[in-house]
């Protein structure tokens, strides 16, 4: 007890002039911080409201200190805010740093356990970092025609199921036509019941064609370096632009090869003495864009012109159906560093290289 009232008789002077770090547990309406001494002693503890005026008369004062924060839904503009105050801030990635233990987690554990571990090495944190501020509200486009796709495909199969169940079949259609081509097919006694969900269809498929000119314009006049990733046969303008808005900066990568483990595409590690047994991949990080490259890599084993790329997928593929599985997540994974390595030297795909290990 008379610990905590030490803590709080601290003045707001003497804890800015002692800090040695600062973590903060974000939350959707407040937040808990805490603050501690250059010693590693807790200095001060509190809560603040999620927002940008409240969060900025807190760190006031806090340059240069290292702060640290988790990845959520507002980390991103809460740490753009600490560092216009002047912060060194670092951003915990939640997927793995297990912060405290589970039989005493509590938002302000949180805070204190990420003070001290940014206190003592922020890469123990495995921090992570946001795209600007521009490079998210563009990423929304590319988010929101996610969502509408999705629920597309949800109102197609509820459409198909409601037609089986009366014993007769809708034909295979893409997904922008069916609402035209499948509804003389839905039985007389259907149509009243299904009307409402192909009007929505129609609305959805405009909504989405609209959204698709949307990234067109913004592959055209913001990010120039699209048309070198669409020179990758099977690389459209979604997922040039995905890869782009994802990556953010190039240079945040010492090597190429690095995006691929960035994206979840190299396979998880659980070594422990002689026993290393063989895992799927890791999924970590993006999981859109994730799904976009292992299309491309459909494209590539298929319909795609030859290449070294596309022989060194079927070389993978011989085997059967598990192999063939295999060689879709490791054309993907080579995509996305393909991508990178275009992205940062300026140039354009070849389907054969000189170093043909760059492409294959």
């Amino acid at each position: 007890m008379k610990a905590a009232k030490k803590v709080k008789a601290v003045t707001k002077t003497a804890v800015l002039e002692a800090v040695g770090a600062v973590g903060i547990d974000l939350g959707d309406r407040w937040s808990h911080w805490c603050v501690l001494s250059t010693a590693g002693e807790v200095m001060d503890r509190g809560r603040v409201k999620t927002s940008a005026e409240a969060l900025s008369d807190l760190s006031a004062g806090w340059t240069k200190i290292p702060v640290a924060i988790e990845n959520g839904t507002h980390s991103g503009w809460v740490s753009r805010t600490l560092k216009k105050a002047g912060c060194s801030v670092s951003v915990a990635n939640p997927s793995r740093w297990r912060g405290t233990a589970h039989s005493s987690k509590n938002d302000a554990n949180d805070a204190e356990a990420l003070a001290r571990v940014v206190r003592l090495d922020p890469k123990l944190l495995y921090p992570i970092t946001h795209r600007t501020q521009q490079q998210q509200e563009d990423l929304s486009v590319i988010r929101v025609r996610a969502q509408l796709v999705k629920a597309r495909t949800l109102l197609v199969n509820t459409a198909r199921g409601a037609v089986k169940s009366v014993g007769a079949r809708l034909p295979a259609t893409d997904a922008d036509a069916f609402h035209n081509t499948s509804w003389k097919f839905v039985p007389e006694a259907l149509r009243e019941a299904l009307r409402p969900l192909y009007q929505s269809l129609a609305t959805i498929t405009e909504q989405v064609r609209a959204l698709d000119r949307q990234i067109e314009k913004l592959s055209k006049e913001r990010y120039q370096a699209t048309a070198l990733l669409r020179s990758v046969p099977g690389v459209g303008p979604l997922t040039a632009l995905t890869y782009v808005l994802t990556v953010a900066d190039t240079a945040r990568f010492a090597s190429s090869r690095e995006v691929g483990a960035f994206l979840g595409l190299r396979p998880r590690q659980r070594q422990s003495g002689s026993r290393n047994p063989e895992l799927g991949i890791a999924k970590n990080g993006d999981h859109y864009l994730r799904s976009l490259l292992v299309e491309c890599a459909h494209y590539v084993l298929s319909r795609a012109p030859d290449s070294a790329l596309k022989r060194w997928g079927l070389g993978l593929a011989q085997s059967g159906p598990p192999a063939k599985r295999r060689a879709l997540v490791a054309i993907a994974r080579k995509l996305a560093v393909l991508l990178h390595c275009l992205w940062s030297n300026g140039e354009l795909y070849c389907p054969f290289p000189a170093d043909s290990s760059v492409a294959a």
